[in-house]
């Protein structure tokens, strides 16, 4: 059913939102999705400056460029990765043309795989320049949230990963023919608001108020990776399961790679709460 009569026969609005910001041609251009990686990776950049000029950070600003470029790659790697090999549609994909794997223009990022690649990224960097890996974490941890919530709205102006569909008065029609005519729940909406703009005042009042980097380096990114996983455990309640996947254990793809990332999340919430207590005698002793 066309845009327009949908509109007209339905008192939800209905999304018409272009996902580019400038077209050079039919299907070409600056994406609002490409943007959003960028607000997210100069949000990073502009707060390890801070952090730096406040004397919370020993990367220099050398090294923070170099740091971004092991983060960007860890991202985008990890995140176009895990969506080949976690989800049926990226499996799919891959199994009919190999070199499907580079068409990221085509759509297809996984956050779990983006976090799996950013670990690696993490390891790889604090082992080559010598910086404590826990607290080299501990600052991705602080910035991540703000590329999530740039990363699931611009899932909305896409039009992309839609909610279940319901009556609420700010359900709204997306025009994805496989959502179908049905009102639905902006869930990408949800998404960005809990696991990135909560999720990042939460980081943010940590690292500053209670300097948490300093005191026990390693706990800001397990409570981060906890915080997160419950958020996007409850988001997905409210989301459609990827067109074709099937649920594992009566859960979505999403709410159930959370739960490793929980497992991971208290696992270095016991050893930087460990070395913290060790460093705390040997410094009374």
């Amino acid at each position: 059913m066309d845009l327009i009569l949908l509109a007209e026969a339905s008192t939800h609005w209905v999304h018409n939102l272009d996902p580019f910001v400038i077209k050079f041609g039919d299907n070409f251009g600056i994406r609002w999705y490409g943007v959003s990686y960028f607000l997210g990776f100069a949000a990073a950049f502009l707060l390890l400056r801070v952090y730096h000029q406040k004397n919370l950070s020993p990367l220099t600003p050398e090294d923070q460029s170099n740091f971004l470029t092991y983060i960007i790659l860890g991202v985008l790697m990890g995140g176009r990765l895990g969506y080949m090999f976690f989800y049926e549609a990226g499996r799919d994909s891959l199994a009919k043309d190999v070199l499907s794997i580079f068409k990221v223009w085509e759509g297809g990022m996984a956050s779990h795989g983006g976090f799996l690649g950013v670990a690696v990224a993490v390891i790889i960097f604090s082992k080559r320049n010598n910086f404590n890996l826990f607290m080299v974490g501990d600052f991705v941890a602080s910035v991540a949230p703000a590329g999530l919530f740039f990363g699931r709205v611009a899932n909305f102006i896409n039009g992309e990963l839609w909610g279940k569909v319901s009556q609420v008065q700010w359900a709204m029609i997306f025009p994805d023919p496989q959502a179908g005519p049905e009102p639905r729940h902006p869930s990408q909406l949800y998404e960005a608001g809990l696991e990135g703009l909560v999720l990042f005042v939460y980081v943010q009042h940590r690292f500053w108020r209670d300097r948490l980097v300093q005191r026990a380096p390693g706990q800001l990114v397990g409570e981060m990776l906890i915080l997160y996983s419950f958020a996007r455990i409850f988001c997905e309640k409210f989301r459609e399961p990827d067109f074709g996947e099937d649920l594992i254990l009566g859960l979505s793809k999403g709410q159930f790679y959370s739960f490793g990332l929980i497992a991971a999340g208290v696992g270095l919430l016991v050893i930087a709460r460990s070395r913290a207590a060790r460093v705390n005698i040997q410094s009374e002793s």
